[in-house]
Parts: structure tokens; sequence; C-alpha cells
């Protein structure tokens, strides 16, 4: 992706759901590669600054739109693959990355959800400890009865490289430890290079007509993944412990203790490291260390906050890719001024209209920008932005340049309001605003190019058919030249088989190629099937509790067929799913309202065979595939908390009771819910029931 691409340059608030689809497709491939990049080949094409945002950005959108998180989404995924020359590592423990925080109010966000999460007072406190994010390469040291027995890096999280060797080289890696140490120990730290090592390194780099290092991260990088580990003992490498993988017996009650049993054994723990007892202190730390950065002898880009209470941690668990416990405080984003030379319009796969400010190309965090998003026509209004205006550009939080602030005593005299358009730049159709929207949407529908093969390109993707070698390229050309007009033509295109093998850039063997992979997809799961249609809100978590409750694409029809009458049961099993609200629930029924719709799922139906939902094994869980819903106030823990527990142990959550709901779980102030659940003969449990019957009393 780059500056220029339309869809990157559309703010996160003016995605449509077919636009939201596509864009976290392009991140999760664009984020693995640079992962690749960094993790793996230590060879960076970005500045962290640029990959924050890359990360950032599929966390807004993810946020925004919870059902399409995809599987391979990068909030789930750590690092790389491991490369060739460096024998495989399964972590015992997974090695998870972070969330990012931007602002101080992300970190405000952090601990109210700490405290939500644990249900915990107002006036409890919570300890946080506060260690400077350094810019190196992670790694994992085995202990085994005090013995260094294995060193590896992170890899993608669940297997990473065997660099023991490499690892023993290092000054700061205790080859033994005595005292009280558990029989298993796994430390975990960050390898990295000060920067006078550095500067050191690449004058020697120079002098010999060697690779001359981009920055110290690399460098790092780059010394300690080396085959020869004698060329890893030649370089000043150095490091800073600050958490723990496997273990055979507990380290400490708290964080902090950890911390001074690192010291006690050995292990180099960064000095800035602090207990902190509210938020003012925290941030008061980060600003200190912000400031006096430049003056730190290592590079750092951010600060790390972990709650001091270890069993805290345990309760807070998980997910996806990273801890609840923690997170990373990222520092603030270059802002660079620059000249504003027009405002383009983009237009989405749903017809919404972005305005895109064209700029004069300018170097923000390390990369050159020509393109930044204006979001919507308010936000234009709001900052009064015109062609011609000198503007504050910054990268934060969005991949997508944000235009800050015009800088008016720069004004040219003769400048005029931005007036935005009223008909689609693509199709020349109206392009009106409905009430309550924010965006202004091309009215066009299928006779909008911009829209029609936006939807076909979704339908493709990686999450839905997963054509291989029909990327998007491809659909727009088959498009504009009539071989495909609807998703099943794509199934059809076997028939073209002569006529794509003469077209440029392909040859039989492509010809062959596409035509093998069409056949492969001919069998679909029921779930890639409905996220693949691309109905707007229905994302790829969506389209899954979607398989999963109705089982199969007959069941699923006919229960939409049904839930056109919102006074029905079936409108009532469709709203009662937990994740899929009224909003929703409309959006899919428009799509069965459609006639053309109902088509498409006819020819494709005709074409395909679609798989029937088929229930992951949760083993002998007493509450897998029971619907269930909690009401009131819990006691021992927050509802969040319960939620996650159930699912995990394959229950369904609800939000309402219905008649196919098996248990209610009710705390005190259990209201109109548990009354239903009386009236309906539900089985009522209290919270210390609950507990009882999934093994956790």
């Amino acid at each position: 992706m780059t500056g220029d691409d339309p869809l990157r340059a559309t703010a996160v608030e003016n995605l449509t759901e077919l636009d939201a689809h596509v864009e976290l497709k392009n991140l999760a491939d664009e984020i693995a590669e640079h992962d690749r990049r960094y993790h793996r080949d230590d060879d960076p094409a970005i500045a962290d600054a640029e990959y924050d945002a890359l990360r950032q950005r599929n966390t807004a959108i993810e946020q925004r739109f919870p059902h399409l998180e995809r599987p391979d989404s990068p909030s789930k995924s750590v690092g790389a693959t491991v490369a060739q020359g460096f024998r495989k590592v399964t972590h015992a423990v997974p090695m998870l990355s972070l969330g990012n925080a931007f602002e101080d109010e992300d970190v405000q966000e952090f601990l109210t959800r700490i405290r939500r999460f644990l249900s915990l007072d107002e006036d409890e406190p919570v300890e946080i400890v506060a260690e400077p994010k350094i810019d190196g390469l992670s790694v994992s040291l085995r202990y085994e009865k005090g013995k260094f027995v294995r060193g590896a890096t992170r890899g993608d999280g669940t297997t990473g490289e065997d660099i023991t060797a490499n690892l023993r080289t290092l000054d700061g890696v205790p080859k033994e430890i005595s005292g009280e140490v558990p029989d298993v120990l796994e430390v975990r730290g960050e390898v990295y290079m000060r920067k006078d090592d550095f500067a050191a390194l690449n004058q020697r780099q120079q002098e010999n007509g060697a690779k001359v290092f981009a920055n110290p991260r690399n460098a790092a990088a780059g010394s300690l993944r080396q085959l020869d580990t004698a060329v890893t003992a030649a370089r000043p490498l150095s490091l800073f412990a600050y958490a723990w993988g496997e273990i055979s017996a507990p380290l400490a009650e708290t964080h902090a203790g950890f911390i001074e049993r690192l010291k006690g054994w050995g292990f180099p723990v960064n000095p800035e490291t602090r207990l902190c007892a509210s938020i003012e202190e925290i941030l008061e730390h980060y600003t200190r260390i912000n400031e006096g950065r430049a003056g730190l002898p290592y590079d750092i880009d951010g600060m790390v906050y972990k709650v001091n209470r270890l069993d805290w941690q345990e309760r807070l668990g998980f997910v996806s890719r990273a801890p609840r416990w923690a997170i990373a405080h990222k520092f603030p984003a270059e802002k660079v001024q620059t000249m504003l030379k027009a405002i383009s319009i983009q237009v989405g796969r749903t017809g919404s209209l972005t305005p895109v400010a064209d700029l004069e190309p300018v170097t923000v965090g390390g990369v050159v920008v020509s393109r930044a998003t204006l979001h919507n026509e308010d936000e234009i209004a709001r900052k009064d932005v015109r062609v011609g205006d000198t503007v504050i550009v910054q990268r934060a939080g969005d991949v997508i340049p944000q235009v800050v602030e015009t800088i008016m005593d720069k004004r040219p005299a003769d400048s005029r309001p931005y007036v935005f358009p009223e008909t689609c730049p693509e199709c020349d159709s109206h392009a009106v605003r409905e009430e309550g929207e924010a965006a202004r949407r091309c009215t066009g529908g299928l006779i909008c190019p911009a829209q029609a093969v936006e939807r076909l390109k979704h339908f493709v993707s990686r999450n839905a058919f997963d054509i291989e070698g029909l990327g998007g390229k491809h659909i727009e050309a088959f498009w504009t030249d009539g071989l495909i007009k609807t998703p099943a033509d794509i199934f059809r295109l076997d028939g073209h088989r002569e006529a794509i093998a003469e077209r440029e850039g392909w040859g039989g063997k492509s010809a062959d190629n596409l035509v093998a992979a069409l056949d492969d997809k001919k069998t679909i799961p029921l779930d890639r099937f409905i996220y693949a249609l691309g109905i707007r809100q229905i994302g790829t978590a969506t389209a899954r509790l979607l398989a999963k409750q109705y089982g199969s694409l007959g069941g699923w029809m006919e229960a939409m067929d049904q839930a056109q009458d919102r006074e029905s049961e079936s409108y009532q099993d469709l709203t009662n799913i937990d994740g899929i609200g009224p909003s929703m629930a409309e959006d899919l029924l428009a799509f069965f309202e459609e006639p053309h719709n109902r088509d498409v799922l006819a020819d494709l139906a005709a074409l395909l065979t679609v798989e029937d939902f088929v229930a992951p094994d949760t083993g002998s869980s007493p509450v897998a595939g029971k619907t269930v819903v909690f009401t009131g106030t819990l006691e021992t823990m927050s509802r969040g908390e319960a939620k996650a527990r159930a699912e995990a142990l394959g229950a369904k959550v609800a939000g309402s009771v219905s008649k196919k709901t098996d248990y209610v779980v009710a705390g005190p102030g259990a209201g109109s819910k548990a009354k239903k659940a009386e009236e309906l003969g539900v089985t009522t449990l209290s919270e210390e029931d609950w507990l009882a019957l999934v093994g956790q009393a």
C-alpha cells in the first residue's frame, strides 16, 4: 500500500462495511510483509512510527467493526515465521506483543478497563510497573536447574529460531544462575545495541566496505541472527531482561518483585523502571523519559505499563495477540508543514465519497507522503481547509496522514472555501447524505463502476473465496472487458480459458492455473460464503456467528426469509445472537429483500457446494453449545470476564432471554431478564451455581 491508495486515504470513521472488509485484508497482507522484513530479515522497509500507524489503523477498524475481525488479523499475530538456516523452537508459552496507547486518554482507558474487568472499587489502588520500551530484538532464555540451555527469537510468537550459541556470546546473558531458582525458568528480554556502539560498528563497517546498518535495532537483530557465531561475538550487543515465559514454580507476587529477583540472579534490568501508584505518576514518568530520551544510551520508542499484581495479571489474561494487563505508550508522532495542492474525491464500495488532500510531497516519520485524509465534508468545513493552504500533517493513530490544521497566515489572498460535490465523480449519479450520517453516498449502486468492481474484489479476497491468481487488477480487467459482472460469473471464467490465455501477462499455464483454482474453490465453508457476499456490517466473526447459529445455507436463507416479519420468533432469534443488534439485523434482512441479491444467491448455489457449519470440539465442557445470559451484578468477576470464560468453554452468550436460552446467570439486581427466565421456565443459576457448573468454584 502507498500513500496514493484511495482506500487507505479514507478515514476510519468514513469506511463503509465493504471498504472495511478490503482494507483489513490489505492491512493484514501489508503488516505480514513488514513483520517478515523486520523480525525475520532484519531489513524493515518503513519507520517504526509508520508500522505502528498501520497496526493502529487495523485496530481502529476492528474496534468500529468488531464483527469483521479476520482469522489472520495482525491483532492476532506476532512477528514472522522463522528463516531458513535456524532450527525451530516452539515456545511453551507464546511470546505475545502489546496493544498501543498514543494519547494520555488511552492510558486512562487502559486503567479503566482493568478496573472494570476485575470489578474493582474506585478507591482500590492499581499499581503499575512502567519501563522504557527498548527498540531491539525480543529473545527468550531457558534455564534448567540454573543452567542456560537454550535461547530463541520471538519468531511468529509461537515458533522462534534457536540462537543459543549466539546468545552465549553476550556478556549480559548469565550462563548459570544460583540461589533459589525454579527447575525450569524462561527469562525474556530485549537484545539491543547502544548508540555509541552502533556508531563505532558502522564506522568499522564503512572502513571495511561492508554493509552499513540503518539504525541500532537493525544492527542488533542482524548481529544476533548470524549463522557464524564469531560474527555475533564480535558485535557489541547488550540485554535488558523484563519478563518470563515457562516456569516450574512461582517467581513472586508482583512484577516489581520479579524484577528484583532478576537483578539478584545477575540479569541486567532497565534502571528507568518505576513502580507507579496512580495515573499521575505514570504520565509524569512518561513525560520525563520522553523529554530525556535523546540522552539515553539506547533507543526507545515509548513506555510499557504492566499491572504489578501477578494474580491480577492471571485473571486479566489475554485478548488476541496481547495481554489485557499491559500496554505500550508510544511517543508522539512527527508533524510537518506542506502545501495542499488539490482535493480529490474517492468512492468506496458502498458509494461513500471521501475527500483526500493531494499534497506537495513531504517526509513524515521517515515516509514520503503525498496524500492525506480529510475525513468528510464536515471536517473540511470545521477546519476550513482550502486548496492552496499550507497545512500541518501528522501520522498518529492512523496510517493515513492526517491534515491537522491550516496555517492561516500563509493562506493565499484569493482562496475560496471548498464546495463538496453533490454528484459521484465515477458515474455522475446523485450523491446524497442521509440524516445522522457523516458520509455522502453515491446512489448509483451497481451501475457505479467503483462499487461494482470493489464488491467483486471482496468476493475473491483472502477470508472469502481466496482464489489464487485472481487479484484486484485481474478483477478490474475482466470486469472492464465484460467477462464478469456478477460473483457467479467468476466461476464461469473456465469457459473463457482460451481468451484469458491470450491476454497480456497471462499465457496457457496461467490460464490453466486459474481454472484449477476456480474448480478448487467451488466447495466452501458456510461462514466464508456468507462473508464473501459483502453484506454491510457482516464481517468474518459475524459470518461465523451466523453459520454457527443456522448450520447450513438453506437453514440460514429460510431463517432470513422468516425474519422479514419483525414480530416473528425468527427475528427475535436473529437479534438475540450476541454481537448482532437491530442495525446489523436490518442490513442482513435488507440484503435478502433485494431480488437481485436473491438471484445472486440462487446462481451461486447452483454452481457451488456450500459446506454446513461444523462446530469445534469443546471436549467435556458442560456448557458447550448452551446459550447463556448473564444479568445483574456479578460479585467475583465482571461480566466481561464471565462472558470470556463462558465462550472459551464453548457456550453461546446471548443478550436477551428467549425460550431457546439454556441458562440465565443472575446476580444481585437482576431485573426483567430474570423475570422472563422464570416465565419461560429457563434454568436460573446464581453466580456460585454457575462457577460450580463450569468447575471454577
